[in-house]
């Protein structure tokens, strides 16, 4: 495929520019080729060496990959905003969205009547400091009940704003990342965006396996992400035996800083099984946004003591603090009973939905992973095809591509918005998009 936009500059750092350039305005489309560096330095007339620094250069940002024998192109999710949605449903309208990967909106709590409660909160000015008491007293013991110490504790803006926050504080450019592999796609694009290597760790129902994540930190990865439960996109979860597993491998490589991501914790079904402590630089970070709502962008993070003061030191430099008002409206919504019930009915509609979606599929010879959580991977030859016929059926499902470092090929279904009525027909679709034949859309 060639490129058409035109590409100039006498500079690496024009280069560099007027390929971003490109990215921003959608010239150039998220996985497209760029020119080989020898041919776009004969094109401009400069060294190969000023075109390999532009490279070098957009690559550390995560703009750009190298895709081995592929070449040089465009990053699925470049971290460059212009006027496109990473993950969105195509047209036509109709088309059932199976791909954004949010929660029910219909199941979320309503916000109103904290919101009311908020109304009389007292102001406060420039020299806050942190953590509100409430948050922090409510946080401690939830963690503390899952068996996390939270004696060092602190909030961040979302899951992952908090792992942004510990990889700029403990690593520098050129580092290496253990990730999960396939793995939430944010992450992988941050890691690249902050100029990281990234090293795959294969994840099976039970979470990363003892011998990859061996075979990353014999790599010389500094920090290792996990994922504790409804892992996106397979809906792993780490269990007891693979917990103690993994600590095994880890007390090999106690400086390795290892973050633990528990986004889903009260829609969970399994019990938690966490990594917390297995070395000297650790953090656990819990998220709100799934279970209350994707507007509540807090999470809060335990650690070890130097891990924490870093990443609140950081915080203090720049945005100073989550806003006090979002950390009272989750301080009142962990303490609101029916509250809790709310979220409860979430988590066994969405049990209850995966579930039968994979029952469904396996009725029909189609094997696919979701332990837990609001995703289910299945298994496919070829993603464009069979993302694209689910497509033109009525049915938007996310390409593993986006996902994937090096796993094999397969679709990310989100179940969150498949009603019961729907399960039947789209099982069908999938069966025979996988076994090669056009599904009927379910609007005919």
């Amino acid at each position: 495929m060639a490129v058409h936009y035109q590409i100039v500059g006498a500079t690496a750092a024009e280069i560099s520019t007027s390929i971003e350039t490109g990215v921003r305005t959608g010239a150039l489309a998220p996985g497209t080729p760029l020119p080989p560096v020898r041919g776009l330095a004969d094109g401009l007339g400069v060294s190969a060496g000023t075109v390999a620094k532009a490279y070098q250069t957009l690559r550390s940002r995560g703009v750009i990959e190298t895709a081995g024998r592929n070449g040089t192109r465009v990053r699925p999710r470049p971290p460059v905003t212009g006027g496109r949605a990473a993950l969105v449903v195509p047209p036509p309208t109709g088309v059932l969205d199976l791909l954004s990967g949010e929660p029910d909106l219909r199941l979320l709590p309503p916000l109103g009547p904290h919101l009311q409660r908020l109304a009389e909160a007292d102001p406060v000015g420039y020299n806050h400091d942190g953590m509100h008491p409430d948050l922090a007293e409510s946080a401690a013991a939830r963690l503390a009940a899952d068996g996390v110490d939270a004696a060092h504790v602190t909030v961040t803006s979302g899951a992952l704003g908090g792992i942004d926050r510990l990889l700029a504080a403990h690593l520098r450019p050129g580092d290496k990342v253990a990730v999960e592999d396939p793995g939430w796609a944010h992450v992988i694009d941050l890691v690249a965006a902050q100029g990281l290597e990234i090293v795959g760790v294969p994840v099976d129902d039970e979470g990363p396996t003892p011998s990859g994540t061996d075979l990353a930190l014999a790599a010389g990865v500094q920090a290792f992400i996990v994922t504790s439960r409804a892992h996106n996109p397979t809906g792993a979860a780490v269990s007891k035996r693979r917990a103690a597993d993994l600590r095994r491998v880890l007390a090999d490589h106690p400086d390795v800083l290892l973050i633990e991501d528990d986004h889903s914790a009260e829609l969970s079904t399994v019990p938690l099984h966490t990594l917390a402590k297995a070395t000297r630089n650790w953090a656990f970070l819990r998220s709100v946004s799934k279970p209350y709502g994707p507007d509540l962008r807090l999470a809060v993070m335990a650690g070890d003591e130097a891990t924490i003061a870093r990443v609140a030191g950081r915080m203090r430099l720049g945005s100073g603090w989550v806003s006090t008002l979002l950390q009272r409206m989750v301080a009142d919504l962990w303490s609101d009973p029916e509250v809790a019930d709310r979220v409860a009915l979430a988590r066994d509609s969405y049990e209850h939905r995966r579930t039968a979606l994979r029952k469904a599929l396996d009725a029909r010879g189609v094997p696919s992973q979701g332990r837990t959580g609001i995703n289910i991977w299945v298994p496919v030859r070829d993603e464009t095809s069979v993302v694209t016929s689910l497509r033109d059926a009525g049915y938007a499902v996310g390409p593993g591509s986006l996902y994937r470092i090096g796993a094999p090929a397969g679709i990310r279904i989100t179940i969150s918005r498949l009603d019961d009525d729907r399960i039947e027909a789209l099982a069908a679709a999938v069966a025979q998009v996988v076994r090669g034949t056009p599904p009927r859309s379910f609007s005919a």
